[in-house]
């Protein structure tokens, strides 16, 4: 797609009527492309709910950039990878630069960033996992599948902190919400398993495939569905560690914003905790969570948003700063 980098003239819509239409196109971005996220957002004040649902357009709009879809639904041929890559770069620089570029969605986060203190290097850090995608990357360490991971949800999550007030300075409330970014991401993996090797996308570690004698590309492979349901349980105990680390983050939150996020978390934590139940069957159907289920988890995120606080957890092993830090060397 080629942008319109003209900035809008004076006959056209004024700037309040302007957000309207960005909110309007980012509120049904979140309909198509996630009921559970779209869920929990709807439990923040109306200004914060906007402000997710703008970053959440840009978000699932270079997602769907990278994949050739729309929304998760396949549109055909995909588009060279790297061409991919620099269409998100290049319009996410012209949102930065206050650039109008006739895509609502990184017209959204052009948007956002005039409302929040959100940086270039923010996006840059989410970027760099579909560079990772687009280079065909492959995990071979826990520690590869943690920093993929940190790119491609947990920096998404300091850009969701940074939209609901967590300052700069406040290190370690931003690496909470790296950690349910984390969290999020893991919880997905161990789901759709079977579906991204089938794409030829494999994101458990391979050193955790040499250690159970399972040869390369060989884990979802029926003859091997014990090993891959041990593989999948390692990735969902990181899952609950993360998650863990980010509820005492969450807790730090003012009430309603404190709920959605635990609502969150309960909602893709379940995704994790029914893949592990099912065990080898896991995978026999695609794991969902119910409008009753997500009603009763956020109803269960109320009340324990209603607490005084979170217990204490110990930070997982690679903490945001650790990674980004690794992320760099690489």
């Amino acid at each position: 797609m080629t942008p319109d980098a003209s900035p809008p003239t004076s006959g056209e819509a004024a700037p309040d009527r302007r957000r309207e239409e960005l909110v309007r196109a980012a509120h049904q971005s979140i309909r198509k492309g996630s009921a559970s996220f779209r869920a929990a957002s709807r439990l923040f004040d109306r200004t914060t709910r906007e402000r997710v649902w703008l970053l959440y357009a840009w978000c699932r709009a270079c997602d769907d950039l990278a994949d050739a879809q729309e929304h998760g639904g396949a549109l055909g041929e995909n588009l060279d990878p790297e061409a991919a890559l620099a269409t998100i770069r290049t319009l996410t620089e012209l949102a930065f630069a206050g650039t109008w570029t006739g895509d609502p969605a990184f017209d959204a986060l052009g948007l956002l960033a005039r409302e929040v203190p959100l940086t270039q290097a923010m996006a840059e850090d989410v970027i760099a996992g579909f560079a990772l995608d687009a280079a065909e990357w492959r995990p071979r360490s826990e520690t590869d599948l943690l920093r993929y991971c940190y790119h491609v949800a947990g920096a998404v999550g300091v850009m969701m902190a940074t939209v609901m007030g967590v300052p700069a300075e406040d290190e370690d409330t931003l690496d909470r919400a790296c950690d349910l970014g984390i969290a999020f991401q893991l919880n997905n993996i161990v789901r759709d398993v079977l579906e991204d090797d089938a794409a030829d996308r494999r994101y458990l570690p391979v050193e955790w495939n040499v250690e159970e004698d399972v040869p390369p590309g060989e884990i979802t492979k029926p003859h091997y569905r014990g090993a891959l349901v041990r593989v999948v349980g390692r990735a969902c105990a990181l899952a609950r560690g993360y998650e863990a680390s980010a509820r005492v983050g969450a807790a730090r939150l003012p009430f309603r914003q404190r709920w959605a996020i635990l609502a969150a978390a309960n909602i893709y934590g379940a995704i994790g905790r029914e893949v592990e139940r099912r065990g080898a069957h896991a995978w026999d159907h695609r794991v969902r969570t119910t409008r009753r289920q997500k009603l009763r988890m956020v109803l269960s995120a109320a009340v324990e948003a209603r607490r005084s606080g979170a217990a204490a957890a110990p930070t997982p092993a690679l903490s945001r700063r650790e990674l980004a830090a690794i992320a760099r060397r690489a």
